[in-house]
């Protein structure tokens, strides 16, 4: 696994070159969400708001009424905080093709409660017409303008900056998990960044016994793919998931939704922030305060499966995602 810097910067300056329907909006946080260099080599494309982000998304719903495409740049929280009104009106209600980056999702900042967005999936996902994405690695920072593009409609993008992990080959796929590895003893789901934590231990528990199927999910909602279903079905002890968000309105009901639907009488284990406001601090420090790390996952399947398992930090590997994909493909064909 290595680490890039600046993804989505150098990706949308390339991505966007013969796309003059891509305007870019920035709410006084240009460098900051990575999108200086599209300001320098787009100049007449680029719009800098100041920190006025409701009259951003009423001015990003006028100009997709004219025929452009607005991809909407802040931090999370100051999106769907302070101009959800604007959002759903403008945006959301008309059906328009505006694409919001919401940066820093989760607890991915140390700014505290007021710069950290916990809950914006939950909101989101009531808002009709509202397609919603995650990234979990620099693949998916890129590939998320092609998904993104594809829907006729608002989009909102949980969005990854500065020093991302490779983690896949293939590009992310609108309403599709990655299958990362094989198992029927437990289901785990998991999105964002904690994919990457739960790849720290997935192997660790296999040589111990426990046959997991992970699933990495990018897709928020639509959530409607078979293959979760499938996976589900067949697990022994029951299902995990895994989520940098309240377990209140993100993966975590989204699951229980769909098993609840569909009669699934399994066992369910919501790994998040439970039900609070998390303080600052780095992300290493407050995945491990918050339990959502990749030891609080070994403690939950221990819990699931009735069995303790003697793993230790120091166990732990560097996720390894190449064999996983080859694999998952060769089942593919």
């Amino acid at each position: 696994m290595r680490l890039e810097a600046r993804v989505h910067e150098k990706n949308l300056v390339k991505w966007a070159a013969d796309k003059p329907e891509v305007v870019v909006f920035s709410a006084d946080l240009t460098n900051s969400t990575e999108i200086g260099l599209f300001k320098e080599t787009y100049p007449d494309r680029f719009y800098s708001f100041g920190m006025t982000e409701q009259n951003m998304m009423s001015a990003a719903g006028g100009m997709a009424r004219e025929g452009f495409t607005p991809f909407v740049h802040t931090f999370a929280v100051f999106m769907y905080r302070r101009a959800l009104d604007q959002i759903e009106m403008s945006i959301a209600y008309p059906n328009l093709k505006v694409r919001i980056f919401g940066f820093l999702p989760g607890i991915t900042t140390p700014g505290g409660a007021s710069h950290q967005a916990i809950n914006d999936i939950g909101i989101l996902r009531t808002v009709p017409n509202m397609t919603i994405l995650e990234t979990g690695d620099a693949t998916e920072v890129e590939s998320v303008l092609d998904v993104a593009q594809s829907v006729d409609g608002p989009v909102y993008i949980r969005q990854l900056r500065g020093q991302i992990p490779r983690l896949f080959k293939e590009p992310m796929k609108l309403g599709k998990s990655r299958v990362l590895s094989k198992g029927d003893d437990l289901v785990l789901l998991t999105s964002g960044i904690m994919t990457e934590e739960a790849l720290k231990v997935i192997p660790v528990l296999k040589k111990k016994g426990v046959s997991i199927e992970h699933l990495h999910i990018s897709t928020h909602k639509p959530f409607t793919d078979e293959n979760i279903l499938n996976a589900i079905e067949k697990a022994k002890y029951g299902v995990i998931t895994m989520e940098n968000h309240t377990v209140i309105g993100g993966l975590g009901s989204s699951v229980s939704e769909l098993m609840s639907e569909r009669g699934l009488g399994k066992r369910l284990v919501r790994i998040g922030l439970k039900d609070t406001y998390a303080h600052g601090g780095s992300k290493e420090y407050l995945m491990k305060y918050y339990e959502i790390d990749a030891m609080s996952l070994v403690k939950t399947i221990e819990d699931l499966i009735g069995q303790k398992l003697n793993i230790t930090e120091q166990d732990l590997i560097e996720p390894q995602i190449d064999e996983i994909e080859q694999l998952v493909k060769s089942e593919d064909l």
